[in-house]
């Protein structure tokens, strides 16, 4: 995946090369009282807002990537919990900014897909920057298949505002100027791909520090709330031993 290389490498070179974030294609990247009728009230209302989020998602999924209405989705917030050397890291995933990103990493989590598989590749030096994961194959070219089929998701990153969210293309592809709405702060969970800003489908990596050059480039679709010291202790093949979905499973929507 063709990360770019932040201006304060030492070797840009070998940052570039390591960070290209390898795609599953296999090419280099890098108090107050309320009144029942109130309470009513609110019901419906949450009710109709995620009514509309969902027909929001499906007909932008129509209308821009073919087959994204096939994907799972995340209508709403979801936490996971996974171990890793022992400890549990929590992440709140956002499936309002990113639910199809979310979707497919919830949608992951619950199949048992990420249990048992390494962190693939840590930099941390010359400066703290992503420990990334979630390859079957360990070696950054792998991804989940399905039906015999690598199942990817496209690039889906949501502008700051009421700016609807961008599928298929960076920021700079589509001419956005404004800031994504999540952002590459440390702690931060983003999806890693290949050239083709489709490719993404299983691997991720967690931001070591704020990486504010790959905003507007790759989907950050959630954050690390608690358990950040285990993630900067992280070390190339360290495994994740298990990763499970501890609330909001129910916010996951399935096609079909």
């Amino acid at each position: 995946m063709l990360l770019k290389a932040p201006k304060y490498f030492l070797v840009t070179f070998l940052v570039v090369s390591a960070l290209m974030l390898n795609g599953c294609s296999g090419e280099e990247v890098a108090s107050t009282t309320t009144s029942p009728n109130a309470t009513v009230a609110e019901a419906n209302s949450d009710t109709t807002a995620q009514a509309n989020l969902a027909s929001e998602v499906k007909k932008e999924a129509k209308e821009t990537v073919p087959g994204m209405s096939d994907l799972p989705r995340l209508e709403g917030e979801a936490t996971v919990v996974m171990t890793i050397n022992g400890s549990p890291v929590t992440v709140e995933l956002d499936g309002k900014n990113a639910p199809v990103t979310s979707g497919n990493f919830v949608d992951l989590v619950q199949k048992g897909f990420y249990d048992g598989l390494t962190f693939h590749r840590v930099i941390k030096d010359p400066q703290p920057f992503v420990a990334q994961g979630g390859d079957p194959k360990g070696n950054g070219t792998g991804g989940y298949i399905a039906n015999g089929k690598e199942r990817n998701i496209p690039l889906e990153i949501k502008p700051e505002g009421d700016e609807p969210i961008v599928y298929g293309k960076t920021f700079k592809r589509a001419n956005i100027r404004k800031q994504p709405e999540l952002q590459h702060k440390a702690g931060a969970i983003a999806m890693a791909r290949s050239q083709n800003p489709d490719s993404a489908s299983s691997q991720f990596y967690f931001a070591l520090a704020d990486l504010a050059f790959l905003d507007g480039d790759y989907a950050v679709f959630g954050k690390i709330t608690e358990g950040m010291d285990v993630v900067n202790k992280i070390k190339q093949g360290d495994k994740i031993e298990n990763a499970k979905v501890t609330k909001g499973a129910e916010n996951l929507k399935n096609p079909g």
